[in-house]
């Protein structure tokens, strides 16, 4: 599958774009390649270990439920999302000329939109995910079967994958004619639509409808979930019971209002393309902060992590 089937190299007459970044005195460029290669290594390391830690803990088969096998594909997710990213952001740091090709651009965006959106789709499904567990455990195994996880995961990105093709098919059939300096680190649809040399409003339209469309249905989804689940918790009779059970949807609601906040804040607003600088700085917490934070989240307020986490360095010490 090549991106460039989506490309009308003749309505465009840009072969690469400039990638402006952080407008920073030159001295700070080495600053800022530092922090966000600091940050990728978490990421890489964090989100790795995760997907090691749930693959290998076979002693109690603790982590081969379907939520950790989520729990996995999320963490597989940021790990992909991030790395679609950093690297060319860190090689412009360090260059003079920080270009990036008409075809690259491209690609690296196709990609990008592919594994934020299956993301957000996931997120649904792990919200549904704990509302089976919890408001019909007898049914749980039945409903959560491996097939029907492995349909849930392969739907999101099927979802994920129709709005990467939509997004990329509209936004590089505009015409980019002289103007090719993009005002961020990456391209995203904003940057790309501000510098168009003819009329987006129908782009502008399409990305806020599929945006709309995505957050809407999948958060109607976690909502109506929780909604339940919480209907469920408050009939349980001991404190304890209420705060152990609802402790096991504490991590996915922290990264469900991290994830969607700053999505909602960068794409479902009509005008959300006019402070670029803002948009950056939203930019930075989506692309990066959160995948680095989702690990840590996961792991420390997480006790099945943390014991499993414990084995396997058990495990692997010597003397034990």
């Amino acid at each position: 599958f090549h991106i460039s089937v989506y490309l009308s190299r003749n309505s465009s007459e840009v072969t690469e774009f400039i990638l402006l970044g952080f407008k920073t005195p030159p001295e700070l460029q080495i600053l800022l390649f530092l922090v966000f290669l600091v940050i990728y290594v978490v990421i890489v390391v964090g989100n790795v270990s995760m997907i090691a830690v749930i693959k290998m803990d076979s002693r109690l088969q603790t982590l081969h439920t379907p939520m950790y096998f989520f729990l996995r594909n999320l963490s597989y997710l940021d790990l992909c999302y991030s790395t679609v990213i950093a690297p060319k952001t860190l090689a412009t740091f360090l260059s003079k000329e920080k270009k990036i090709s008409y075809n690259g651009c491209a690609t690296q965006f196709f990609f990008f939109a592919l594994f934020v959106g299956t993301e957000g789709f996931l997120l649904a499904v792990m919200a549904y995910d704990r509302f089976s567990a919890i408001c019909s455990p007898f049914l749980y195994t039945v409903r959560m079967s491996q097939q029907a996880c492995v349909r849930l995961v392969l739907g999101s990105y099927i979802c994920g994958c129709i709005n990467s093709m939509i997004q990329t098919g509209f936004t590089f059939s505009l015409r980019f004619c002289q103007e090719n300096r993009l005002d961020h680190f990456f391209c995203d649809v904003p940057a790309l639509i501000k510098i168009s040399c003819v009329d987006t409003f129908v782009n502008e339209i399409v990305l806020f409808v599929l945006s709309a469309v995505i957050i809407i249905t999948t958060t109607t989804i976690i909502l109506v979930s929780y909604g339940y689940i919480l209907s469920t918790v408050l009939k349980i009779p001991s404190t304890q019971g209420r705060s152990k059970t609802f402790s096991t949807c504490s991590s996915h609601i922290t990264v469900v209002s991290l994830f969607y906040g700053t999505v909602f804040f960068m794409y479902a607003q009509p005008g959300a393309i006019s402070s670029p600088e803002k948009s950056k700085i939203i930019a930075v917490f989506y692309t990066l902060i959160i995948p680095m934070l989702n690990p840590l989240i996961y792991s420390l307020r997480n006790r099945e992590v943390k014991n499993a986490l414990k084995r396997i360095l058990l495990r692997k010490m010597p003397f034990h």
